[in-house]
């Protein structure tokens, strides 16, 4: 049986990166040091904190995992998971951002991380064959950092296979399937680095910061970049093990946060259990 790992203390954050925001006017300043944003476009986020080490979180892409380390493998994973990853895009008060989501059913219905539509006034979908439809949030859980889109008339989508969280394993290899900076479809690769930890970050319900999230979250070293909230975490067999949801970054004066080689994904199996009451 697995133990909780904190983490040691560090000098940088972790960070849920909130969407990356764009704007006419220029860029939305962050409310912490440096924040791994989950849209598209100019930088924005939320910084968390990292257990009592003094470090933040940020929201940011999903992996994949693969237990096989050939180039031909993760091109195989990838060429079965891409078309269950969407990109999800949203405009509010502060602008427009993007992260990602993963395809549940045939008919549009889509997972994300909370903090991509919180205080969304406008939200669209991209999907993987590059139609933009119109979407809505059908449920959100600010205390679980995920929530549930549809789209709007679509039909014949390729819904994603959720695998069990709990057969992953330390060294399992992982690739990251999402919309960094805006390119869609991008897929990065890596390992599983370790299984349990605590992550805690700033709440967010309407677009503000509330009450802290708190969750054991897998730790990868694929590389997770601002627009890659939402995304899936995968194994070798397609199924999605986790959620990509936040990032650590090094302490900065400022700026957008990038990977660095630490990124955490909320397990499948807490996914599936706060998925149905919100669809």
């Amino acid at each position: 049986m697995t133990t909780t790992q904190d983490f040691p203390a560090m000098s940088g954050s972790l960070q849920e990166p909130a969407p990356f925001w764009r704007r006419r006017t220029g860029t939305v300043v962050t409310s912490a040091a440096l924040v791994a944003a989950l849209f598209g476009g100019v930088t924005g986020g939320v910084v968390g904190a990292l257990n009592a080490s003094g470090g933040g979180v940020a929201a940011v892409s999903s992996p994949v995992a693969l237990n096989a380390s050939s180039t031909s493998d993760v091109s195989t994973i990838a060429a079965k998971v891409l078309p269950s990853v969407v990109q999800v895009n949203v405009r509010s008060g502060q602008g427009e951002g993007l992260g990602s989501g993963v395809v549940l059913t045939p008919d549009g219905r889509i997972l994300t991380n909370n903090h991509v539509v919180a205080g969304a006034q406008q939200v669209t979908v991209t999907l993987s064959d590059g139609r933009t439809v119109d979407a809505a949030v059908l449920g959100a859980d600010a205390s679980s950092d995920l929530a549930v889109v549809q789209a709007s008339g679509v039909s014949g989508l390729t819904p994603a296979k959720f695998g069990d969280s709990d057969r992953v394993k330390i060294g399992d290899q992982v690739v990251a399937i999402g919309s960094p900076e805006g390119l869609q479809g991008t897929v990065t690769s890596g390992i599983v680095s370790a299984l349990d930890r605590t992550v805690t970050v700033p709440g967010t319900s309407t677009g503000r910061r509330d009450s802290s999230v708190s969750y054991q979250a897998i730790q990868t070293d694929a590389s997770i970049n601002p627009g890659n909230s939402g995304g899936p975490l995968v194994n070798a067999a397609g199924e999605v093990v986790g959620i990509n949801s936040a990032i650590y970054s090094p302490a900065s004066d400022g700026g957008q946060a990038g990977s660095v080689g630490i990124g955490f994904a909320i397990p499948s199996d807490q996914v599936q259990q706060i998925v149905n009451r919100l669809s």
